[in-house]
């Protein structure tokens, strides 16, 4: 592949090594990935930034950033929310941050085929996964976060947030192919995933209500329990609330602002059902956040034309390059969105769901 053909008209192969070199430059010593430098980190971003440094050629970066989330892991299989230089800031433990690792270790293994590698990040993955599936609620979705004093579990916030939840479905079937690989079952998974799957289809209702949200819009689709005409039909319902022709996507509907990395899940989430020409455009259009050394701003506030916060962030960075690799599939990771290399859907194992009422209550104590 020459350089200049990696996704024509948008980005070079140049280009997006020079945004993974970006995100690499804002690393700190131990492995994290902050938003930007000087503010903090959670394993969420954390891991989609790992996952565009090895779409960039950043190996050595990239396993860096995964030797972390095995260092700061808690027991009971959680991240602390947020994490800056190394110090607690929040320990709030978010489920669908905890999920994510089982992404970014298939992601790996896709493109390395590193069995070394995922056998020694697999302890990690299945604690994480294990701990989410035990915040399942009754209706299917999952509690968003447990909240933590002085570094003591508290309360578990028995809500579930529609995006985060669509998160762990995609985590799900990720930690699934994993454990096919590794041949260590985790039926467990599979069958809160059969839940989950159903509830974002059928009940979302029942999800909190952060509808204002671009994310809440397209993140069932993007975490796959959404395809086919559901899929087209969720996306179409609020095009025209979100998207700004030329500009990208709106992060909340009544704020005149859009942002980078929600316009380029978008275009992730548009691969995963095939609208390539809406996604390419999307892309195309959201490149007027492009700085200096292939840096990212986080976005844009379109009537006065100022870019809002005066921030690079690594996680915009991050999801150019996911973006990119999907729609130009430059690695064998340009999958991992649109799912067909993920475990099988968990359709069939969609049991009785126990949301006839707007009953939340967790499995949990």
């Amino acid at each position: 592949m020459r350089p200049e053909d990696v996704l024509a008209g948008v980005l070079t192969l140049a280009q997006v090594e020079e945004t993974a070199a970006s995100i690499a430059a804002m690393q700190e010593p131990d492995g994290a990935i902050p938003w930007t430098v000087g503010q903090h980190t959670d394993v969420w971003n954390h891991v989609e930034s790992a996952m565009a440094l090895l779409v960039g050629g950043q190996v050595e970066a990239a396993e860096r950033a995964y030797d972390w989330t095995v260092a700061t892991q808690r027991a009971d299989g959680s991240w602390p929310m947020k994490i800056v230089a190394g110090e607690i800031e929040d320990h709030s433990g978010e489920t669908n941050m905890s999920a994510y690792l089982a992404v970014g270790v298939w992601h790996h293994w896709l493109i390395r085929r590193d069995e070394e590698f995922v056998r020694r990040m697999w302890p990690t993955v299945r604690r994480g996964l294990d701990w989410v599936v035990g915040m399942q609620l009754r209706f299917g979705g999952i509690a968003w976060s447990q909240e933590w004093a002085d570094g003591s579990p508290a309360k578990v916030n028995a809500d579930a947030l529609l995006a985060g939840s669509s998160s762990i479905y995609q985590a799900l079937r990720a930690g699934v192919a994993l454990a096919d690989l590794l041949d260590d079952p985790q039926p467990e998974w599979e069958l809160t995933g059969g839940r989950l799957g159903h509830a974002l289809r059928e009940h979302r209702d029942l999800f909190l209500d952060k509808s204002e949200f671009s994310m809440d819009w397209y993140y069932p689709v993007l975490g796959g329990a959404v395809r086919g005409d559901a899929a087209r039909e969720l996306i179409d319902s609020r095009w025209d609330t979100f998207v700004e022709a030329g500009l990208g996507i709106r992060c909340v509907s009544r704020n005149p602002w859009v942002t980078g990395a929600e316009t380029c899940e978008l275009v992730l989430a548009l691969d995963a059902i095939g609208d390539r020409q809406r996604a390419l455009q999307l892309l195309a259009d959201m490149q007027h956040l492009r700085a200096e050394d292939g840096k990212y701003w986080t976005g844009y506030v379109f009537p006065e034309g100022v870019n809002w916060p005066g921030e690079h962030t690594t996680y915009t960075a991050a999801a150019v390059i996911l973006a990119v690799d999907a729609l130009s599939q430059l690695t064998a990771g340009g999958d991992i969105m649109r799912g067909t290399s993920l475990a099988a859907d968990f359709d069939e194992l969609a049991l009785e769901c126990g949301c006839a009422s707007a009953d939340r209550v967790a499995r949990i104590s």
